[in-house]
């Protein structure tokens, strides 16, 4: 069975930094695309980044500049490093393969903006 276990979400004021972990099965990472995701309250779940299995790397309008992907294929890890943390930027965050299927979502973990 497939797992993916999201970390390092937390409570940040605005112009913060974090670094989000998710670990997973080597099934797929040795395969697939990975991606970054987040679902803030009442609005829908959406990609934010994403990472090919050699590297390349997308995303989305509203985080380039600010978010960096990366991997880690020997650990079975996929990154985000989040800076200058915005209050819209508020979500649960969450890791999955792109496009992402509904049984390797994980429990997310909480990023809150706020002062």
């Amino acid at each position: 069975q497939v797992q993916l276990v999201e970390s390092g979400g937390g409570l940040v004021q605005p112009g913060g930094s974090l670094r989000l972990s998710c670990a997973g099965s080597r099934s797929i990472f040795a395969i697939y695309v990975m991606g970054w995701y987040r679902q803030a309250p009442g609005k829908e779940r959406l990609l934010v980044a994403a990472i090919t299995r050699d590297g390349r790397t997308n995303y989305a309008d509203s985080v380039k500049g600010r978010f960096t992907i990366s991997r880690d294929n020997a650990k079975n890890t996929v990154y985000l490093q989040i800076n200058s943390l915005e209050p819209e930027d508020t979500a649960v965050y969450y890791c999955n393969i792109r496009p992402p299927r509904d049984d390797y979502w994980g429990q997310g973990t909480q990023v809150t903006v706020s002062s």
